[in-house]
């Protein structure tokens, strides 16, 4: 009689585990149905069961449950889990590192999981950064990346899911690990020159300017042809500070492309913020002789004018005898009135700009031009306050 109560407790116990085992099995076909909601009732009862609750197969069907309700289109599936790709990942791993004897291994790989799962999170990723939230969609390619690197990922490697996750780290502030996928893409030849601008961006994100300039200064070696490095060294120069090696890089921009009329204007405005007027004026008309529909040069230059004839006055209050005061007055009106067409000019490019229409009250009101004078003084006044 005891053997036969023992043998009924055995098969009573087997049975037991059979039925939530059962539940798994049948949760895996319920998921290929579409029926989500009847396969999460039945593994969320396997995983809280002890039969069941450290079964390899209950965390791959948990896996699959979560990656297919972030599939899904059904808005009730898709709040089963948070983050249902990151949930998915977890339990596939986890469904292997409870399978001492290799099963699930190639249960994934044979199933080709993981390749699924890597365009999946591609997908987030990418939809996530278009919504700019950057530190989800860096988290996205991130396990991309872990998943097409290991050793269980069938496919080729997505080159560009470095980059991706590069651009996601720089956007979401974490400009060192910005550097560390781009310098990927640069090893693997990916874009040719734009990872290495990318890592000089990263490094000025850090207030990094000796790394940034060395990033730069390496380049010539790997791209002889290519023009754009004397740019961004005349842009990382002036972005610090040294304006002379700003202007020797872009003299030799000027000999290679002379029609730039953008290193014109580069250098008259570093001319004109160290108050060297004159060979602002200079540069700034080179520019505009080049092209004359350009907001920033016209004003620069008419800034340029403007600040020159104000020097003129200061000094012109210096000058005790009168005749030579009135002779400097009236030079300093001269270069104040030759401002005035650059002013307008600007004004027509950019209408909006109260700036522009402030020098122009200015210069209106010293040429007594007093129609022009009132209509500026009404436009400014109807415009929004600053």
């Amino acid at each position: 009689m005891k053997k036969f109560i023992l043998l009924v407790a055995v098969i009573s116990i087997s049975v037991g585990a059979m039925s939530q085992k059962g539940k798994v099995t049948s949760a895996l076909s319920l998921i290929d149905q579409g029926q989500l909601d009847k396969a999460k009732e039945a593994i969320d009862q396997a995983l809280v069961d002890d039969k069941s609750a450290n079964w390899p197969n209950t965390f791959y069907a948990k896996g699959r449950l979560a990656q297919a309700s972030w599939e899904s289109e059904n808005p009730k599936f898709k709040a089963f889990y948070p983050d249902p790709l990151a949930e998915a990942y977890a339990a596939y791993e986890k469904s292997m590192e409870l399978d001492p004897k290799g099963q699930m291994k190639k249960k994934i790989i044979t199933s080709m999981t993981y390749s699924q799962l890597a365009s999946d999170l591609y997908i987030q990723g990418s939809d996530q950064f278009e919504a700019k939230d950057f530190k989800n969609a860096l988290k996205s390619f991130e396990t991309q990346i872990t998943i097409s690197e290991g050793d269980i990922y069938v496919g080729s490697i997505d080159t560009g899911m470095y980059y991706n996750a590069g651009l996601a780290a720089i956007n979401s502030g974490d400009p060192q690990t910005a550097i560390k996928y781009f310098q990927q893409c640069a090893d693997m030849k990916y874009l040719g020159i734009t990872p290495y601008y990318q890592i000089y961006e990263s490094y000025l994100g850090m207030g990094d300017t000796i790394k940034a300039e060395a990033t730069l200064m390496e380049l010539p070696k790997l791209f002889p042809d290519d023009k754009t490095i004397t740019l961004q060294l005349i842009d990382l120069y002036i972005k610090s500070g040294k304006n002379e090696d700003a202007q020797k890089y872009i003299k030799v921009a000027k000999e290679a492309d002379p029609t730039n009329y953008t290193l014109y204007f580069a250098s008259g405005i570093i001319y004109l913020n160290e108050e060297k007027y004159d060979d602002a004026i200079v540069e700034l008309q080179k520019s505009i002789d080049i092209n004359p529909e350009v907001f920033d040069t016209q004003y620069g230059i008419g800034a340029a004018h403007i600040n020159k004839a104000a020097e003129m006055f200061k000094a012109a209050n210096e000058i005790m005898d009168v005749k030579k005061y009135s002779d400097a007055v009236d030079q300093a009106n001269a270069v104040y009135a030759k401002a005035l067409p650059f002013m307008e000019k600007a004004h027509q490019l950019s209408p909006e700009d109260t700036y522009t229409m402030e020098s122009l009250k200015e210069l209106y009101y010293r040429m007594k031009k007093t129609d022009k004078y009132n209509e500026i003084k009404a436009l400014l006044d109807a415009a929004p306050a600053r």
